[in-house]
């Protein structure tokens, strides 16, 4: 028999999405029927929101023990894009995504709009909004220390929340500004009025002229998973961001922990 006839002889299964699973590759059958759901889930025939068909149902189609899809499964769920919902089903995950424009979301027009930077972000995407806020004053940590560049005892105002959108998590912050600066002003409460601590730090004389950012990827905590309600394997961003006055001097440093599916980062460069 030719490798033709033998390719033809082999077993095939045909699944819901009319992908075959092949018994006879080294590619074991729940990874191709992950494959098959994942193509299925990025062509759009299943968006987000919709519920995957049950065990049974694929068992099925695909012609596989139960075990075989719920590993399937279980390795679309470690990806971020399957949700199990209790008592429901499995659904393709629903994450709003928000926009970071670098070169916009910092402007000084929108803090004159009365409007802080996640505010800025997630315009024409959903709804924002904190429900978790801590504000208070601590000895600075050491990276804290170095990018306001402080002394080893020095005192940092903290402010600490939990970003939503649309009531779902997508954002954990930390926010830190030398105490100094903070004290007896609107920073030190817990709504700092409109444009935030950017607005109250130019009110007070600290003119900003210049943002860094540093930005990473990784795998979050188990409290910052719990926290933003990931599934088991999906990625976080973090980003730690600078302010300078015009001067050259640090005024406030803020860490940020994303939920990588709700994010698209986008940035402009000028090419000279």
């Amino acid at each position: 028999m030719n490798s033709q006839e033998n390719r033809a002889a082999r077993l095939h299964i045909v699944g819901s999405s009319g992908a075959a699973l092949d018994k006879d590759s080294d590619r074991p059958l729940f990874r191709q029927i992950a494959d098959s759901l994942r193509a299925q889930i990025i062509a759009g025939q299943l968006g987000p929101g919709d519920k995957v068909p049950s065990e049974t149902q694929l068992m099925a189609s695909y012609q596989v023990a139960r075990m075989t899809v719920r590993q399937a499964l279980a390795l679309l769920k470690a990806e971020g894009l399957l949700v199990a919902e209790h008592g429901r089903g499995v659904f393709v995950r629903a994450r709003p995504v928000v926009r970071r424009v670098a070169s916009d979301r910092f402007a000084r027009r929108q803090r004159e709009a009365g409007q802080a930077a996640f505010i800025a972000e997630a315009q024409g995407v959903g709804a924002p909004s904190v429900d978790e806020l801590e504000v208070g004053y601590e000895t600075a940590l050491p990276h804290v220390r170095e990018a306001l560049a402080l002394g080893s005892r020095a005192k940092v105002l903290a402010r600490r929340r939990r970003y939503l959108l649309d009531g779902e998590p997508v954002e954990l912050a930390q926010t830190f500004v030398p105490a100094d600066l903070a004290k007896g002003t609107p920073i030190e409460e817990r709504h700092t009025g409109p444009g935030g601590v950017y607005a109250r730090l130019e009110e007070n004389g600290h003119h900003l002229a210049e943002f860094t950012e540093e930005v990473a990827a990784r795998m979050p905590t188990p409290e910052e998973r719990r926290r933003l309600r990931l599934p088991e394997g999906t990625p976080v961003l973090t980003v730690r961001r600078i302010a300078f006055r015009k001067d050259g001097v640090p005024v406030e440093t803020t860490d940020t922990v994303k939920a990588a599916p709700a994010y698209v980062l986008e940035y402009r460069f000028p090419a000279e």
